[in-house]
């Protein structure tokens, strides 16, 4: 079986420079390990996905040079979430979550990053039957209490606990939607992903995602790297949200795919200036920063 990676952007907005940095990490990673790459466009977020983010992401990645073995689309595989769900219901590992987001956030912890910690009222102390399930609800998964010794390629070894990290998390959200923690596991699996690369921005999930897929069954751990961010001006990473400048606006005001390599390579210290270079060298150029490990 071929060995795989992935490069997994949602289309909430148009590409930016966060997401080329990103993608030379993947095509690097393929390159130094001799991997298959697969693009996955990741829309699980129906609220805000949009059929021309989806049909920019392919066209901005062809622009640049990339080039990938295989695509999917997270919208077009929800008999395969489904199963996934059921083999989590046989072992009675699911459960209706009715909490308010007032709720969560007057009745939780939170971690240091203010990510709130549910302490699993709704399976605990609370008596679904007495909530219809046509009521507002989330679905939950029964996470183990117990540590995931983790190593990452770049940052070194964890040991994390997500039961103390997040608690049990959603798996469907209130709008019926698959989440991201659990469509993404899933597809890993289901692809067959073998090494994930992706920045450091999505660290903290890692954990409670070994701990999803060792319930839905996995056999064999994927090889993790995340690699740093690119940061706006305030030290903030970029984002769709906070309207990021677009590669695509670069590109039709004239700037080179070569000058907005450079550029990125510089911002994320692979290079001592902004000097434009062709795809293959950036990818060398971020290579070589991964060939000691």
């Amino acid at each position: 079986m071929d060995q795989k990676v992935r490069f997994a952007p949602s289309p909430t907005g148009y590409l930016h420079e966060g997401h080329l940095l990103s993608a030379l990490y993947v095509w690097a990673a393929a390159q130094k390990w001799h991997l298959k790459i697969h693009l996955r466009i990741e829309d699980h977020d129906q609220s805000r996905a949009r059929p021309e983010y989806i049909q920019s992401i392919y066209q901005d990645l062809e622009r640049f040079g990339f080039q990938w073995d295989s695509t999917s689309i997270q919208s077009e595989r929800h008999p395969i979430y489904k199963a996934a769900l059921n083999k989590l219901e046989e072992q009675h590992l699911v459960y209706p979550c009715f909490c308010s987001r007032k709720q969560l956030e007057a009745e939780n912890p939170k971690s240091e990053t203010g990510e709130i910690i549910y302490q699993g009222k709704c399976h605990t102390r609370f008596n679904t039957q007495s909530k219809s399930i046509d009521e507002p609800h989330n679905l939950r998964v029964i996470i183990p209490d117990k540590v995931i010794h983790w190593h990452d390629e770049l940052l070194g070894d964890f040991d994390e606990n997500p039961k103390l990290q997040c608690g049990d998390f959603p798996i469907i959200d209130r709008d019926n939607q698959w989440t991201y923690q659990f469509a993404v596991c899933v597809d890993d699996m289901d692809e067959g992903i073998t090494h994930i690369v992706r920045g450091e921005d999505i660290r903290s999930s890692t954990a409670r995602q070994i701990a999803l897929m060792q319930l839905l069954g996995q056999k064999e751990r994927p090889i993790y790297l995340h690699h740093p961010l690119i940061v706006d001006p305030n030290g903030k990473k970029l984002s769709k949200r906070e309207k990021a400048h677009s590669l695509r606006q670069d590109l039709e005001s004239g700037i080179s795919t070569e000058e907005l390599l450079g550029k990125v390579c510089f911002e994320a210290r692979l290079q001592p200036n902004r000097q434009p270079i062709p795809l293959n060298e950036a990818i060398s150029m971020v290579c070589n920063n991964l060939i000691s490990i």
